[in-house]
Formats: C-alpha cells, structure tokens, sequence
C-alpha cells in the first residue's frame, strides 16, 4: 500500500474505532445502531459488524459482541428464531436475523477460542432454519421487506439470505448441505414463464456473471444486488471465474453509470438498475421512501462498499482493492454534521454523494475496520478459508 493512502486508512481506522466505542452502551447496556440515532440494539447490524469488532482485538469490542450473541440468545423464541432487536423477544418476523446470529456467534467462537459457546442457542437456530426452505430444500425463502431492506420487496429465494446461509452452513461444517445449495443457486433462473417438473429455480442469470436478486418458479428479479453479489464471492458460493468476471462487471457497469450521471462517487450502489416509477416492480411507497437512487434503491451504503472492497479483494484483484479502499475511505467523511472529521453516514445518494442517513453508524465504522485491516494484511479474515475449500472443490468437480 502506498505511503499517502496508508496513512488516510491508519487515521480512518482510529475514527471508526472512536465510532465503535461511543456506541458501545446504548439500550439495555447493548450497544447502539448509530451514534445519536438509533440506540436500539438492532440484530442485523450488529451481527453484521461483529466483523470489525472482532477484528480490532479490542478487548472491550470482543466482549460487546459476546453480550449481544447472550441478548439473541435469552430472547430467541422456542422454536429458534432470532428477534430483530437483542432485547425485544416481540420484534420478530425478519428472515436475515437468525442466519446472523449464526455467523456471529460462529465468529465469536473462532476469535474467542470457545468452539461450544451458546451451543443449545446454536442447535435451536440452526433448527428454525431447516424448516424455512418452501421446497424442503436447503435454499431458504423470505416475505417482502423481511430482510435488511425494509423498504423493498424481495419475494421467495432472496440472494443476500441465501449467502448467509451458505456462509453458516460452511461455519458448522455442514459441506454436505452447504454443496447442495451452491449447486441449485448455480441453476439459471426460470424464463418463459413455463415451471417444469423437478427443474428447482435458480440465481443465475443467462449471459450476465452476477446473481439475480431474487427468484421464485416464474418469478424473479435480475436486478443487481451488491451486499448479495459480495457475499457470494467471499463466501465461495460462485466460482473464483465467475468471482473474476463478476468485480470487472460492476466496474464497468459503475462506469457507465458515472458517464451518465446516475453515480457521483466511486463505488457502486447497493442496487442498480434503479426501479422507476413506471417499471413493473415499482411501489406507490417508493415515491415517498425508496425514490432512485436512495435508501434501498440504489443507495451507496458504506457497509456494504466496505464488503465490496473485500470481494475484490477475494476475487483476485488486490490493486483494484486497495483503490477502492481509497475510496471507502473517502466515502467514510461526509457526514450530517458538518463538525464531524469522519462521518460514517448511513447511507450516501448515488447521484450527488450526499450523506443521507445516520451518522456514526456502527456497522459503517465496523465494515470499514473489517475491510480495511484485509487489505492491509492481503487476505479476507474469517471467509479466507471457507472460500479457499469451497472453490478447491470447484476445481475437484
């Protein structure tokens, strides 16, 4: 890495890690979403950034992820599903939150060295999620707005769900069912209109090497999914050639869209195409919370940038990489307030790079500590190996 840009992402990590401990007692001594909003111990994103946490070896970060995996676990229901909020067992209904748990707590175990951590906690969600596949497959399906997007519809066999269940599947040496899902999400999706007897619906989409967004029978969406897309490469769900293909893809795609205005910053938006007002997929709702090119419609999340990075980095590209974390970095300063030196906003509009969100969000400080430390050392910590024995496999087929 060269000297300048070294020396923004050391100065980066210290505010993100500054970010990571003001937020780290919020409601029930949980730690909170957002630095002054959101003080709800929301599951997704803390789950999501146990990555960080752990990362930074920061003793009292360790144990904040420690005290969230014992929250999830007291307030699981009977039959294993993970609330939404680590202190509220009412707030239930997502499809994301008991799959993250399951990877929290798997990147709890490795970090701490305690392999039977919560272990009845782990047998029960791990059981809930056996039961949530409509064709009594592995592939599990979701309700509209049940993920982390809750201003979007995603209908039946999400990607981003799925590559969390591949992920966990992989954690708990599940290879067996974990290769049965790598092999119907490599099916293509289903054209014509026409199901076919025994013929599963699939993720792929013809002549593109990304995933679709969703499908289910004769449904589906092609459009693009960021945070499923990067999962997917640094979990090994696709193949390390297509993984290759994939980045090139979305940089050109990227491209493009800054040619024609519809991209002020340097990394991609959570979603693209944007969902248009007269395109079939539109909802009257969005007018109001999900317009082009904002929230979860083709938002610039830096969470999500920030495991973008760390697919290209994954996919075999490490300069790219390290540009890109030139940029993440850069994307991590706008901020609300205009006295803070790093933001760590929420969210960014894609067509004016403006911060819309939060600021101080805790999974922005704790994505961007995550990737960039796997930058810095040149290896994707925690998915290294499982995409290593996945595509090793790939290979052996």
């Amino acid at each position: 890495m060269e000297p300048a840009l070294a020396a923004r992402v050391t100065e980066a990590k210290a505010a993100a890690l500054e970010v990571l401990l003001h937020n780290l007692n919020g409601m029930h001594g949980l730690p909170r979403t957002a630095g002054w909003g959101y003080p709800e111990p929301y599951t997704r994103d803390l789950m999501l950034s146990a990555l960080g946490m752990l990362v930074s070896e920061d003793a009292r970060l360790v144990d904040a992820v420690r005290r969230t995996l014992e929250a999830l676990a007291e307030h699981m229901t009977p039959l294993g599903h993970i609330a939404s909020l680590a202190h509220d067992p009412n707030d239930l209904g997502a499809s994301d939150t008991t799959p993250l748990f399951l990877i929290g707590l798997a990147l709890y175990r490795q970090a701490s060295g305690k392999p039977d951590f919560l272990e009845e906690a782990a047998q029960r969600a791990l059981t809930w999620m056996d039961y949530q596949s409509p064709s009594n497959e592995v592939m599990v399906g979701q309700l509209p707005t049940s993920d982390w997007r809750d201003e979007q519809w995603v209908l039946g066999y999400g990607l981003y769900v799925n590559t969390l269940v591949y992920t966990y599947l992989l954690q708990y040496g599940e290879a067996r069912k974990a290769q049965r899902l790598r092999n119907l999400a490599r099916h293509f999706i289903i054209k014509g209109g026409v199901l076919q007897r025994h013929v599963h619906e699939g993720l792929v989409v013809p002549y593109k090497p990304y995933y679709a967004l969703w499908s289910y029978k004769v449904f589906n969406s092609e459009r693009f999914d960021l945070l499923g897309n990067s999962l997917a490469i640094l979990s090994g769900l696709v193949s390390a050639k297509r993984a290759h293909a994939l980045v090139t893809w979305i940089e050109e795609e990227c491209d493009a869209m800054r040619a024609q205005g519809e991209l002020a910053v340097a990394l991609p938006p959570n979603l693209f195409p944007f969902i248009l007002p007269d395109h079939p997929d539109w909802h009257p709702r969005y007018a109001e919370h999900n317009r082009p090119g904002e929230y979860h419609n083709g938002g610039v999340w830096p969470f999500i940038c920030a495991l973008y990075v760390s697919a290209v980095l994954a996919a075999g590209h490490p300069r790219l990489a390290e540009r890109k974390l030139g940029a993440l970095t850069d994307l991590m300063r706008p901020a609300a307030d205009p006295t803070l030196a790093f933001g760590f906003n929420e969210w960014i509009k894609a067509q004016d790079g403006t911060p819309r969100g939060n600021d101080w969000q805790t999974w922005s400080a704790a994505l961007y500590l995550y990737t960039a430390t796997c930058v810095e050392k040149g290896e994707t910590l925690f998915f290294q190996k499982l995409r290593e024995e996945a595509w090793h496999e790939d290979k052996a087929a």
